[in-house]
C-alpha cells in the first residue's frame, strides 16, 4: 500500500483489562474500517498496537480505540509513540509476546451473552443445546487461564483441537468468535457425562437431560460449573432440600438458589433496580433479595427473611434450569467449610455420600472460583463475597514496593499491592482444614506468578493462632503484625483513594487489640502508616473465648454478669448450672478474655431476646437479630447508648440500652421492636461519636456492616447531621477485604521507615 506524504505510524501500550474480552477483534475491525495498517499482539504488559495511514484517521483510531472499546474491557494507562513509517500492506493479529513483566488485568469468568443464549435455542444453529458456547463477549476466563499472555495455548482448553469450522471462525476478523480463546462446538469442545453409582451413564445431552430429571424428582446432583462443582437439588421440595443439609452438614446456613430467569426472581423475591442490575450483570453474582412469597422449601434460608438469588451464567446452567422448570438450590460443592471441588476424580471421592449423581465434563477448572455474593445498600452495590465474575479485583492504589497480605483465618483472600496497582483474589474461605491452607499456598504462588508480582514483604494479623501467620512464615520473608482493624480501615482508605487521616468505625466479631483484649467495636483515626482508637463500645468478658462465637449465649452471660443482671436469664432452667458456672469463668477471668465487640454485642443482645442462643454458623445470632429488627413497626425508639469519657477516649455505654431491652421484655414488650430499638441506638451512638470529634466524614467497616438495616439507617442518620457517610463497595467489609489493608499498611510503613 502505497504511502502518502501525511502518513503516520504510532505505536501503543494498553494495560488494564485488555485480554479476554474481544480487544485484539475489536482493534483489527477498527483498524480496517480507517483503511490503516499494521498489527496488534497481546504481551504480558497487555496489548502492544502499530497502526500506520493517513494522519487524520490515525487520530480517529487513537479516539475510537478508547470510547468504543468492548463492553467487557477496562483501558488502564496508554503509552503513545511516533515511529518511522514503514508501508505495512495491511493489519494483522501477531501472535504474542511471552517477554517482559506482566502488568495485564485479568478478565474475570464472564456470564453467557444474549447472542450466544440464542445461538443454543436455535434448532439451526450447529451450537443448538451445546453447554460450552461461548464468544469474545461471554465465556470462561480467569478460571481457565494458566499463563499470560491470554492465547489459548495458555488456557485449559488447549487439548481441544478447534475443529475446522470453529478454526475458520477464530481466524475470521468478521465473526464474533475471532480469537475467542476456549472457542469450541460439540465435534471438537468439552462434553459433558452423567455419573451415577460410579458409572458413566449417559453423555452429552441425553446426560444433562437425565440430570434434571434426576434433579425433578428429588435427587441431589453435582454439577460441575465454571469455578467448581455446585450441589444441586430442587429448591421446591422440602425432603430434598433436607436431605441436602443433612448429608452436607449444614442445619441452618441459607443456601443459595438458582432461578430459570429474571421474571422468576420477581416472582420470588422483591427485586429493586439496583438488584436487577446486579442480577443481569457480566458478574451474575448471587444476590441477597427479600422474598415475596414463601415458594421455596422453607430449608433452603430457614428462619431468614432473604434469598440469594442468581441467574444461569453459563449454558450448561440455563439449559439445565429449562429443563427443570423451576428453581434449584445451588451450593458449593464442598464438605462442611472445606474448598469447593474443582477436579472430577476428587469431587467423585469427596462429594460421594452427598451427591446421588455427577454431571461433569472433561474442560479442567484452572482454579477454584466460588460465586460472589452481594446486595444492594443505600442504592449501591456492596459485594459481600468476592468470586465468580468479580475476581481477581484491580484498584489503582499503587505502592513503592510489593507487599502481600496473608488476609486473617475466616472468609479468607490473598491481596497484593504493588508499583503497577493493588490486587485481591478471589475468596477462599475458612482455613481450618489443611485442604483450605493448600489453596492459600497455591494461591500465593499462582496469582503472584500471573501478575509477575514478587512481594518484599507479607502483612498479617496479630492473632497469634491464625494460620496465615504459619504459612506466611513459611515463604521466607519479613513479616509485619498489622492490627486487625487497622488493615479494615486501611483496605476501605485504599478503595475509596484516601490517604487520611480519616475517622472510620470498625465494627466486627473478633480482632486482636495488641493490649491484651479483643476489639471489635472501634472508631479509629487512620492513615496507612498510624492508627489511633479514639473511641469504642464498653468492654464486657466472653467466657469460653472464641466459644461464644459459636454460643451467643455465653456473650450474654458476660454481659449480664457484668451487670450484676445474670437473674434475666433465669426462664431458661435447663442451663442453670452452666450459667453459674459461665458467670464463676467471667467473675475469676478463667478463660473469659475482656471485648469490646460489637459482633459479640448483638450475640448477647440476641440472646437475651431468645433468638438464638447456639449458632451453626458465623453471624446466625446477628442476622437472626437484624431480621427481627426489620419485621418491628416504623418507629423512631431508639435505646440509649450515652458517650462517655475516658481520659481522651470516648467509650459508649450500653449497659442502659441492655437494662431497656431486659425491662421491656418483663413488660411483655415484642422481641422484632426491642430489636429495632437496639439498632436505633448504636446507629445514634454512631453519630454521637462522630459529632463529638468534629467529623465531616466517617467510613464505615468490618463485618457487622453487613447488616443492610444497620447500614441504610447510619447512612440516613449521618446525612442528616451533616457527615458525609463512606464504606467500601467492591472489597468485602468483612475479612474477605483485609489482606488488601494488611498489604497497604505493610507498603506504606516500610516506605516512610526507608526515608
Amino acid at each position: 500500500m502505497a504511502q502518502s506524504t501525511s502518513a503516520k505510524r504510532i505505536r501503543l501500550r494498553i494495560g488494564g483489562r485488555v485480554q479476554g474480552v474481544g480487544f485484539r477483534p475489536f482493534v483489527h475491525r477498527l483498524a480496517a474500517e480507517l483503511a490503516l495498517t499494521g498489527w496488534v499482539r497481546n504481551t504480558q504488559e497487555g496489548v502492544v498496537i502499530e497502526v500506520e495511514g493517513g494522519g487524520a484517521e490515525v487520530q480517529r483510531f487513537q479516539r475510537r480505540l478508547a470510547d468504543e472499546a468492548p463492553s467487557a474491557s477496562g483501558i488502564g494507562e496508554i503509552d503513545a509513540v511516533v515511529l518511522p513509517v514503514e508501508g505495512d500492506r495491511a493489519f494483522v493479529i501477531r501472535d504474542s509476546d511471552m517477554s517482559g513483566q506482566s502488568r495485564t488485568l485479568i478478565q474475570p469468568d464472564i456470564a453467557t451473552c444474549d447472542t450466544c443464549l440464542a445461538d443454543i435455542a436455535d434448532p439451526g444453529s450447529r451450537r443448538f443445546r451445546y453447554p460450552f458456547t461461548n464468544c469474545t463477549q461471554c465465556g470462561p476466563r480467569f478460571s481457565i487461564i494458566e499463563a499470560l499472555p491470554y492465547d489459548r495455548g495458555n488456557t485449559t482448553m488447549r487439548a481441544f483441537r478447534q475443529c475446522p469450522d470453529c478454526l475458520a471462525e477464530y481466524r475470521d476478523p468478521a465473526d464474533r468468535r475471532f480469537h475467542a480463546q476456549p472457542n469450541a462446538c460439540p465435534v471438537c469442545g468439552p462434553s459433558l457425562e452423567l455419573v451415577v453409582d460410579a458409572r458413566v451413564a449417559l453423555r452429552e445431552d441425553s446426560a444433562l437431560r437425565a440430570a434434571a430429571e434426576l434433579i425433578r424428582s428429588g435427587a441431589v446432583v453435582a454439577v460441575k460449573g465454571i469455578g467448581g462443582f455446585h450441589l444441586v437439588a430442587d429448591a421446591l421440595n422440602a425432603e430434598a432440600v433436607a436431605a441436602l443439609r443433612q448429608r452436607k452438614r449444614r442445619p441452618h446456613k441459607p443456601f443459595a438458589v438458582m432461578v430459570p430467569d429474571l421474571s422468576f426472581a420477581r416472582d420470588l423475591c422483591h427485586v429493586g433496580p439496583g438488584e436487577e442490575i446486579a442480577l443481569t450483570s457480566r458478574a451474575a453474582p448471587i444476590v441477597l433479595l427479600t422474598q415475596r412469597s414463601r415458594a421455596v422449601a422453607s430449608g433452603v434460608a430457614p428462619d431468614s427473611p432473604r434469598l440469594g438469588v442468581m441467574l444461569p451464567y453459563t449454558p450448561l446452567h440455563r439449559l439445565l434450569l429449562d429443563e427443570v422448570g423451576g428453581p434449584v438450590v445451588a451450593t458449593s460443592g464442598n464438605l462442611g467449610d472445606e474448598p469447593i471441588c474443582v477436579d472430577n476424580d476428587a469431587a467423585l471421592a469427596k462429594l460421594a455420600g452427598v451427591a446421588d449423581a455427577f454431571l461433569i465434563h472433561d474442560r479442567p477448572i484452572g482454579r477454584a472460583v466460588e460465586d460472589s455474593v452481594v446486595q444492594v445498600v443505600a442504592g449501591q452495590m456492596q459485594v459481600l463475597r468476592l468470586g465468580r465474575g468479580l475476581a481477581p479485583a484491580y484498584l489503582g492504589h499503587a505502592a513503592p514496593i510489593t507487599a502481600l497480605g496473608a488476609a486473617g483465618h475466616l472468609k479468607t483472600a490473598l491481596a497484593w499491592v504493588s508499583p503497577a496497582g493493588s490486587l485481591v483474589g478471589p475468596h477462599i474461605g475458612d482455613l481450618s482444614s489443611a485442604a483450605a491452607r493448600m489453596v492459600w499456598q497455591e494461591q500465593v504462588a499462582d496469582l503472584g506468578e500471573l501478575h509477575g508480582l514478587r512481594p518484599e514483604r507479607v502483612g498479617v494479623d496479630r492473632h497469634p493462632g491464625y494460620a496465615t501467620g504459619e504459612l506466611a512464615a513459611e515463604l521466607g520473608l519479613p513479616t509485619t503484625p498489622v492490627q486487625h482493624h487497622h488493615a479494615h480501615a486501611a483496605s476501605a482508605l485504599v478503595e475509596l483513594g484516601l490517604g487520611g487521616p480519616e475517622l472510620a468505625v470498625v465494627w466486627d466479631g473478633t480482632g486482636d487489640g495488641g493490649d491484651g483484649t479483643v476489639w471489635g467495636g472501634e472508631w479509629l483515626s487512620c492513615t496507612l502508616t498510624a492508627c489511633q482508637r479514639v473511641a469504642n463500645l464498653r468492654a464486657f468478658a466472653l467466657p469460653g473465648g472464641e466459644h461464644a462465637v459459636r454460643e451467643p449465649l455465653r456473650s450474654a452471660v458476660g454481659v449480664l454478669t457484668q451487670m450484676a443482671r445474670l437473674d434475666a436469664l433465669g426462664g431458661h432452667p435447663q442451663y442453670a448450672r452452666r450459667l453459674r458456672v459461665m458467670a464463676q469463668m467471667t467473675e475469676r477471668g478463667i478463660n473469659s478474655p475482656v471485648t469490646t465487640s460489637a459482633g459479640r454485642l448483638f450475640d448477647a443482645v440476641a440472646a437475651i431476646l431468645g433468638l438464638c442462643e447456639v449458632a451453626t454458623f458465623e453471624g446466625q445470632a446477628a442476622m437472626a437479630l437484624q431480621y427481627a429488627a426489620e419485621v418491628a413497626p416504623d418507629e423512631d425508639g431508639a435505646l440509649s447508648m450515652p458517650v462517655r469519657r475516658l481520659g481522651e477516649r470516648r467509650v459508649v455505654d450500653w449497659e442502659p440500652a441492655v437494662e431497656a431491652i431486659l425491662a421491656g421484655r418483663a413488660s411483655g414488650m415484642s422481641a422484632p421492636l426491642l430489636a429495632a430499638r437496639f439498632h436505633n441506638g448504636l446507629v445514634d451512638a454512631l453519630v454521637d461519636v462522630a459529632v463529638d470529634l468534629g467529623a465531616q466524614r466517617l467510613i464505615m467497616t468490618g463485618g457487622c456492616f453487613q447488616n443492610r438495616l444497620l447500614m441504610e439507617r447510619a447512612v440516613r442518620a449521618l446525612m442528616a447531621a451533616g457527615i458525609e457517610p463512606l464504606w467500601p463497595t467492591r472489597i468485602p467489609v468483612n475479612d474477605g477485604g483485609l489482606a488488601l489493608g494488611q498489604a497497604a499498611v505493610v507498603a506504606a510503613t516500610a516506605t516512610e521507615e526507608e526515608h
